[in-house]
Order: C-alpha cells, then structure tokens, then sequence
C-alpha cells in the first residue's frame, strides 16, 4: 500500500470518528501484514497537519489523540449553526477549575481555603457532569476527603496535548477567550450552571478571579497537600 493511500486511509478516518483516535487505535484500521509502524503514522499525521494548513479545518493533537477542527478564530461564525445559546460558565465554577487545574491534586477544603469561601454542591456536579475534573484518589487524613484532578477530557475540550501545555498563571487569557474556544465543542450541549453572576464576568481573567496568594501561603498550601505522593496519582489517572 502506497503511503498516499494510507495518508487517505487515515484522513477519512479521523473525519468519520466522533473521538479523537490516537496511534494506536489508528494502527488497528490495517491489517497487521500491512500495519505500518507507530513512527510512520505520526509522520503521515505531520503531512496531514501541513496539508490542512491555511485551511478552515486543522489537524490537532489533544490529550485523547488526534482529531480535525474547526479552527478557534471562526467560533464566531460556526457558533451561528446551533439554536441553542453556547453555555456560559460563572465566576466562581471558574475559579474553582483553575485551582484544581494548577493546584492539582487538591481537596474541596483546600479550593476553599484558597477562595476564602464555600464551594458549592453545584459547581462540584458541573465540573463532574462535564468530566473536567474527577476524583483521583484520597487523602490519608480523618475523613479521607476526595482529592479531585483534570481529565482527558479537559485537555480535549480546552485543546491541550498535555497539562505541560498550560500558561503561567501570570499568561492566562481572558475568559471570553476562553469561552470562544469553548463554543466550538459544546454549542450543541446544554448546561445547567450555577445561577447568578454567570456570563457577568466577560472581562475577567482566570487569574485575576482568582484570590491573590503570597508565596509563604502558596508554599504552605502546597505542603499541606502532600504534592510527591498526590501528583503521581494524578499521572496515573491521565493515563
């Protein structure tokens, strides 16, 4: 089989999955006396990527694998196909995913010493409704509280390869921004979020929502969740 007609082979499956198809899964499309190996398979993916560039579609890795997209600057326009209105997420479900993003793993008790304030029941559901967070294991304390982390998932719909990927906190965009790149995945999905100040807070960054925290606190904050035995829990769960 000539690598033309993989790279088609390829091409059209990627466009008739509904998920992202990583190497591995791609690899099983072929009979094994005519399996091309892993390494030829990424390479036929960077040929791909190349050939779709400059176009309305993209060839992106994202933590499940690889998938074609619309590109994030014409969510204005492809938005427009859904009726329904594209969610939108309050500040403080937002505040809430990004100390779990960059504190993970951490416990409800330790979102809400850093906020200053409870973290309500429902903002707990959407965040697991949506499987951008999940439980990945439990402190070894009286009680053994939950300790939450992100999911493929969320390196999905956020259009990350991995969490290596995140900004600093000091680089993070906007939240319209974010939520336009939102708009792409789940336009056609409807959500229940937390009633109030949702959609208020278009100008404000994930960082600024977020209280601020010297680094005597920070490091105090990081030692009270007990990082070398709580981030490999975290690797396993994300794969």
């Amino acid at each position: 089989m000539s690598p033309e007609q993989l790279k088609n082979i390829i091409e059209a499956a990627l466009f008739a999955s509904r998920q992202p198809l990583n190497v591995n899964q791609l690899g099983k499309l072929f009979a094994e006396d005519e399996r091309p190996e892993p390494q030829a398979i990424k390479t036929l993916l960077q040929e791909l990527a190349r050939d779709w560039e400059g176009r309305g579609l993209e060839l992106k890795q994202v933590g499940s694998g690889y998938r074609f997209q619309v590109r994030a600057e014409l969510s204005p326009w492809i938005s427009r196909l859904s009726e329904e209105r594209p969610p939108r997420y309050s500040r403080a479900l937002l505040e809430t995913l990004a100390l779990i993003v960059y504190r993970q793993p951490i416990t409800r008790a330790g979102i809400e010493e850093v906020r200053g304030v409870a973290v309500s029941s429902s903002i707990m559901k959407t965040l697991l409704e949506r499987e951008w967070v999940r439980v990945v294991g439990h402190r070894e304390v009286p009680g053994k509280p939950a300790l939450y982390g992100t999911t493929r998932k969320f390196l999905d719909d956020f259009n990350l390869k991995t969490l290596s990927e995140l900004p600093p906190l000091a680089e993070i965009r906007p939240v319209d921004h974010v939520q336009k790149e939102l708009e792409l995945r789940m336009a056609e999905e409807s959500l229940e979020t937390e009633d109030g100040d949702a959609g208020e807070n278009d100008g404000d960054t994930l960082e600024g929502a977020l209280p601020a925290v010297t680094a005597d606190e920070a490091g105090a904050a990081a030692a009270n969740e007990e990082p070398d035995k709580e981030q490999g829990i975290v690797a396993e769960a994300l794969h």
